[in-house]
């Protein structure tokens, strides 16, 4: 029997209610307690799997600054992210038609993942470990992440662009109205 003090127990029956679970993925580390809670607080809200996974990139990205790995781009320390989100369970839209083959391959696998109880390998988990501490942390800096913002927003159209910033401003305006009726 396992001890309720022990932190993947607590982090399985915490997910659980939500559908998303602890994943234990390609790093060898699984997400933190922290972002397994507001991802689900997230998903509670109504708000998208992008927003959802958001939690997850956003943990990768504190994991390459304070040094626990690095990250050869900006662009893998978000894919590592969006890797994490679709093992724990969150429903994200499959990877678009122009990307590569193993990256859709990456996407399924993880998606499949996320219904498996299976534990992935002890040996590969600390290969990929090892492999991506011999990698830069700087790729996670302000500015390595401004420059990838700023490419990923130049393929985008202006309209597209324009319409998620409306967006952007709406999803404000409503969260400070809900802030205000709440006190």
């Amino acid at each position: 029997m396992r001890s309720p003090r022990n932190p993947r127990a607590i982090a399985g029956r915490v997910s659980v209610a939500l559908g998303l679970r602890p994943s234990h993925s390609g790093g060898g580390t699984m997400p933190e307690k922290e972002t397994l809670r507001r991802a689900k607080a997230d998903k509670r809200a109504g708000k998208s799997p992008t927003t959802q996974a958001g939690e997850f990139v956003r943990e990768e990205i504190h994991h390459v600054r304070e040094g626990k790995h690095g990250a050869r781009s900006a662009k893998q320390a978000i894919a590592i992210g969006l890797s994490k989100a679709r093992r724990a369970g969150v429903d994200l839209p499959s990877p678009p038609a122009s990307a590569s083959d193993s990256t859709k391959r990456s996407a399924k696998s993880a998606r499949r993942r996320a219904s498996s109880r299976k534990r992935p390998s002890t040996k590969r988990a600390r290969a990929s470990e090892r492999r991506l501490k011999r990698e830069p942390r700087s790729t996670a800096s302000r500015q390595a992440l401004s420059r990838q913002a700023k490419t990923s927003a130049r393929r985008r159209s202006q309209r597209s662009r324009s319409a998620a910033a409306r967006k952007a401003a709406r999803t404000r305006k409503r969260t400070q109205r809900q802030r205000a009726g709440a006190r």
